[in-house]
């Protein structure tokens, strides 16, 4: 067993009709998507795209009709989030994509979410109205006002059932909060706090607050000649509100404790690794910039992804990281071709499960990997059109450097760095995963669950 997935990373495909139809559209640019985040139950998934769109999918529930359709998702509620604008005081043109959606504990019947693109955050409300108003005294069937003069009586209105409606309205609007482009956003284990992260600063807010937001974080020079590094990630500590971390495109990560001081420029712990003088090449301080940063569920450890590798840190450990994996290794020998097309400075991420005792990560081809941190077996899987069939297994691909192949093997320079997972979440109790794959949406789930049910 790999973790829990059944048949050594053995996978299948649950798709809805809604989210068959996505496998075989060819679609726009503005459709390809930029972020996937399941909400805190996992009943659903938001996706946001570079069109400013937010999609969300709920879960279907178990039937005994159709036990094969639980875990399914489909299409719950669409709307467009961000529109393009123009900052005329910097002649700068603000694109409408969806950087980063996070989800809100769930407080009563509504949802919440944060949506944000590179400038402004919002805060959506999703509720559902399965139920209308009728009988008014003072208003006619259309809603418009009557003659007073014609109201001889009077009427309790009563609710009538309708079809469901699901409604989607922006509740707050955080704005002028950032100078550089919004990289992240992390929601407060306080419920009531989040934080916003660009290039330099990172921000706090109050969820109820929109015109101002306290600076945590600074690390904008006097002199932007002097600049050496750049804030590419950061996140709340999942249980305890006052720690916080951010990682560097310098390959470090900083913890801060709110509690020592208003502003966090002084870290509370560096986390870096030293650099093997060894393997010290022209390309070294781009592949060592982490690109994304998760604490687990438990908050004793944090996830990091690099060009390369993904690596999991003890909190309790600031020398090194305590394992390494190796994501392509394989491409080592080709960062000079990487870096002329630009794919050098793509930006991965990386998930924990449930149990945080394996980790997920994408790469090229449409490849996605898996490790298990308890056996340190990994698996290589493919999110293809040709396995998107309702209920398809994947099989694990290898990819070969040199030398005798297999069968299924693909070739190092047959990868298509065109088709890249840089999107992935996962269930945060079930084996169930959502793959971005450029504007097509994969979710699988563990064989040996679906055959249960």
């Amino acid at each position: 067993m790999f973790g829990g997935w059944g048949g050594g990373g053995v996978l299948t495909l649950c798709c809805s009709s809604s989210l068959k139809s996505a496998f075989f559209l060819f679609l726009p640019p503005a459709d390809i998507i930029s972020t996937v985040e399941f909400n805190h139950t996992g009943e659903l998934l938001a996706t946001g795209d570079k069109g400013g769109r937010v999609v969300i999918f709920q879960r279907e529930p178990e039937s005994k009709n159709e036990p094969y359709n639980q875990g399914e998702y489909n299409v719950y509620s669409t709307f467009q989030s961000h529109e393009p604008e123009f900052d005329y005081l910097k002649s700068l043109e603000i694109e409408e994509k969806i950087n980063k959606i996070k989800w809100l504990p769930q407080q009563n019947a509504a949802h919440s979410l944060l949506s944000t693109n590179d400038k402004t955050i919002k805060l959506w409300k999703i509720t559902e109205r399965d139920k209308r108003p009728e009988g008014y005294n003072l208003k006619d069937e259309e809603g418009k006002l009557k003659d007073l003069s014609t109201v001889t009586s009077l009427q309790v209105p009563v609710l009538k059932p309708m079809d469901l409606m699901v409604e989607v309205t922006p509740r707050r609007i955080f704005a002028n909060g950032h100078t550089y482009h919004v990289n992240s956003i992390s929601v407060n284990s306080d419920c009531e706090t989040y934080m916003s992260a660009d290039d330099l600063r990172i921000n706090l807010w109050h969820l109820a607050i929109t015109d101002r937001s306290f600076n945590i974080v600074d690390i904008k020079p006097a002199n932007m000649e002097d600049l050496t590094e750049v804030i590419t990630a950061s996140e709340f500590h999942p249980h305890h509100c006052n720690l916080f971390v951010y990682s560097s495109s310098k390959g470090s990560l900083r913890l801060c404790d709110m509690r020592a001081s208003a502003l966090c420029d002084k870290h509370s712990k560096l986390y870096e690794e030293p650099e093997d003088p060894s393997n010290r090449s022209f390309f070294s301080e781009i592949i060592s910039s982490v690109s994304d940063v998760k604490f687990s569920h438990s908050g004793r450890y944090m996830l990091t992804r690099d060009y390369l590798t993904v690596k999991v840190w003890d909190l309790n450990m600031e020398t090194k990281p305590v394992e390494t994996y190796q994501v392509h290794d394989y491409l080592r020998s080709k960062l000079c071709s990487l870096y002329e097309n630009d794919c050098i400075f793509d930006k991965f991420e990386c998930a924990w499960n449930g149990s945080d005792s394996v980790i997920m990560t994408g790469a090229y081809n449409n490849f996605f990997r898996m490790f298990d941190r308890n056996t340190k077996r990994d698996v290589t899987l493919e999110a293809s059109r040709e396995s998107s069939k309702p209920r398809a297994i994947l099989k694990p691909r290898r990819v070969c450097v040199g030398g005798k192949r297999r069968k299924d093997d693909i070739s190092v320079d047959s990868l298509d760095f065109t088709k890249k997972i840089l999107h992935t979440a996962w269930h945060p109790t079930e084996n169930i995963i959502a793959i971005a794959a450029t504007n097509n949406l994969y979710i699988f789930q563990d064989k040996v669950n679906s055959e249960m049910h």
